[in-house]
């Protein structure tokens, strides 16, 4: 019988971190560099000898040996290095003076020029070898840089050419991996909360990328050739970029630019599809609400006037006029209803422009309240409008939308018997019309959206009927005056919220209608 233990046939695998990866592959090279330096050095001991066996051979003197050594050591110096051209050039010294320099066969200098000269060699020599090396060193420099700005330049096309309906992590990773020859770049996008990599990368280097966002600082780790980036939009922080390879800091900085110029044109174009999609969707609902509002008004047309003959005619028994009565008010609301979307429709065309008309706003609040006489039954009216011959300029239909739905809000969302304060002033060139009710005060987060069309306060929308358009006719009235309306709304109960809206202020005049100065400003019971 076989007797097996509970690791038979098992391989024990143990998670291998990038930076023992980097530190065996920066050891590798290391390796590598040194077995390089010593071949070059023996290439370099084997040129010097071949030299100094021909040089012995023709009988060379000093001067035409030093030259020839001096010709090796800069060639040394172009082809391999400072460190290799210094060896050469003291193995010369040592040759020239051991078979060339009498007496031979003998380090011995003889006659003190011949120390000169070979002192004169070695200086010439050291200075001519590490000009070239540093020659060299800058014309290998330049060359790098020139490649990597051709690198940077393809990766800067190839940004240009990304797909921008797809995210942008995955196709900037490749990207840059592929033009730079990396082991892994790894990318966090903090507007989409998401990290791609790619390469030899795992979930260890998205992880770092994300904490190099989350740190906001920029390292760089020569041992283990990597490079942290934070990827900045102005002021913002929008990212950041994990790179391991070999790559140098400035080029780190340029890649995280491009890659951060390369989020943005994602998230421009994301909104500019949103703003888009939202516009033909918007026109969409502006042309079904106005080919509703058209096919609404006939048949309301028809039921009104049946309604108002019945209730002419007479001879109806008391629960026959009451059920003629409720059909007259419903069909009376659904035409407001309709005709506040023919108003919408006609707001939202391009095209629409107001008709200027000089409008007298003590005049236009009166009309506004005796249209809505009926709705302020149960509260009591102030009105104060300390200058009768304030005017503005516009259509006065839509003028006076504007203040009768402020009206009629505060009608229905205020508690019975509490006052209704209306008022007018002049600020600034600017003609400031208010109206003020008791009622629950609004978030400070829907003040703003009650304003957008259909949109309806959750605290507020069972206390009365409404479709959540009113408010937005107004706003639309106000802009198209150029103009703006806002409200301002108390913390507690009973504080109130008041209603404005702000239009340009037109040349003051003295209405024939208008009310005596002394009553204008009074209390009206209704």
């Amino acid at each position: 019988m076989h007797a097996s233990s509970p690791n038979d046939g098992v391989i024990l695998t143990q998670p291998i971190s990038p930076f023992s990866l980097s530190t065996a592959r920066v050891a590798g090279a290391r390796a590598t560099g040194w077995l390089r330096f010593i071949i070059e050095c023996c290439l370099a001991v084997w040129v010097v000898g071949l030299l100094t066996f021909c040089a012995f051979v023709l009988r060379l003197d000093l001067s035409t040996a030093g030259f020839l050594y001096l010709l090796t050591v800069v060639v040394v110096a172009q082809t391999c290095g400072l460190r290799q051209a210094t060896l050469t050039s003291i193995l010369g010294v040592a040759c020239l003076d051991y078979f060339i320099v009498p007496p031979i066969f003998s380090f011995d200098f003889g006659e003190p020029q011949n120390l000169i000269a070979l002192a004169t060699f070695e200086f010439c020599a050291l200075i001519v070898s590490r000009l070239s090396a540093r020659e060299k060193r800058h014309a290998s420099e330049a060359q790098r840089r020139r490649k990597s700005m051709e690198k940077l330049f393809a990766v800067s096309r190839g940004s240009l050419q990304l797909d921008l309906h797809s995210p942008p992590g995955p196709q900037v990773s490749v990207l840059i991996r592929d033009y730079f020859d990396l082991e892994c770049v790894a990318l966090y996008d903090a507007h989409l909360a998401r990290s791609d990599s790619s390469g030899s990368g795992s979930a260890v280097e998205q992880e770092l990328a994300r904490a190099t966002y989350l740190e906001g600082i920029d390292q760089n780790d020569p041992v283990h050739e990597t490079c942290r980036r934070v990827l900045r939009a102005g002021d913002s922080l929008t990212g950041a970029l994990y790179l391991r390879g070999a790559l140098d800091p400035l080029t780190a900085d340029a890649l995280a630019s491009l890659t951060a110029i390369s989020l943005e044109r994602y998230r421009s174009f994301e909104k500019k599809s949103q703003a888009e999609a939202a516009r033909q969707s918007e026109q969409m609902r502006t042309a079904v609400l106005d080919a509703l509002a058209h096919a609404f008004k006939t048949p309301l047309t028809a039921i009104r006037a049946a309604s108002a003959g019945l209730l002419e005619f007479g001879y109806l028994t008391e629960s026959q006029l009451d059920l003629a009565t409720l059909v007259e008010e419903q069909a009376q609301q659904l035409n407001e209803l309709a005709t506040r979307l023919l108003q919408t429709a006609r707001l939202d065309t391009e095209k629409w422009s107001v008709a200027p008309e000089q409008v007298v706003v003590s005049g236009l609040i009166s009309d506004v309240l005796s249209e809505q006489k009926t709705r302020l039954e149960r509260h009591p009216v102030e009105v104060s409008i300390p200058d009768g011959s304030l005017t503005t300029e516009g259509d006065r239909g839509l003028l006076a939308t504007i203040v009768g739905q402020f009206v009629d809000n505060a009608a229905k969302y205020s508690p019975p018997g509490s006052p209704i304060r209306v008022s007018a002033e002049g600020r600034h060139s600017q003609v400031v019309i208010s109206v003020h009710n008791e009622g629950a005060p609004i978030r400070l987060e829907d003040r703003e959206r009650i304003f957008e069309r259909f949109y309806r306060c959750p605290e507020t929308k069972d206390v009365a009927p409404g479709t959540g358009i009113g408010l937005s006719i107004a706003r639309k009235a106000a802009e198209a005056h150029h103009g703006h309306v806002w409200v301002i709304s108390g913390e507690g109960e009973g504080e109130g919220n008041t209603f404005f809206v702000s239009l340009p202020q037109g040349a003051p005049i003295v209405p024939h209608d208008a009310v005596p100065e002394s009553a204008v400003t009074a209390r009206r019971v209704n």
